[in-house]
């Protein structure tokens, strides 16, 4: 059984006598948690199964000395990464421009590289937002804190 249904379950009467006000500080107690685990991955260049991000094509032309950055250092900033919280639900979402770059890397999409040229390109599939195991354990016990308060 999930951890976030055996937090529905036994608590729902106890989330439903909150008033809609304790419910979006909860959801967005949550919404930041889930925001930080998620930069967190995305720093560590991970899947949210585990498993590492298909690494970078190799570029035609590097130059000798360049600095190397690691993959979505500004879309994993808050500026970027927003988080959404209503009394019925709470959301990690990507803002901006990032959005389109961060949905085709979601999904492992086409996409035009440069206006110029034209060139479209297949990026390789890397799951910027999702749940992993541990993010389910931080919504059950943000909610029981939460209840118990």
């Amino acid at each position: 059984m999930d951890p976030i249904d055996r937090i529905s379950a036994p608590f729902q009467g106890l989330l439903d006598n909150l008033s809609p006000k304790g419910r979006r500080a909860l959801a967005r107690d949550i919404a930041r948690q889930l925001r930080a685990s998620n930069t967190k991955r995305i720093a560590s260049q991970q899947n949210p199964d585990g498993t590492p991000f298909a690494p970078r094509k190799t570029q035609a032309r590097r130059r000798r000395g360049s600095i190397r950055r690691t993959m979505f250092s500004k879309m994993r900033t808050a500026r970027f990464l927003k988080i959404e919280a209503t009394p019925e639900s709470a959301a990690v979402v990507i803002s901006g421009r990032a959005a389109r770059i961060a949905q085709v890397h979601q999904f492992g999409l086409r996409d035009r590289v440069n206006a110029k040229r034209g060139l479209i390109v297949q990026y390789a599939r890397r799951e910027l937002l999702g749940f992993t195991e541990q993010d389910k354990r931080i919504v059950a016990d943000t909610t029981l804190n939460h209840l118990a308060k």
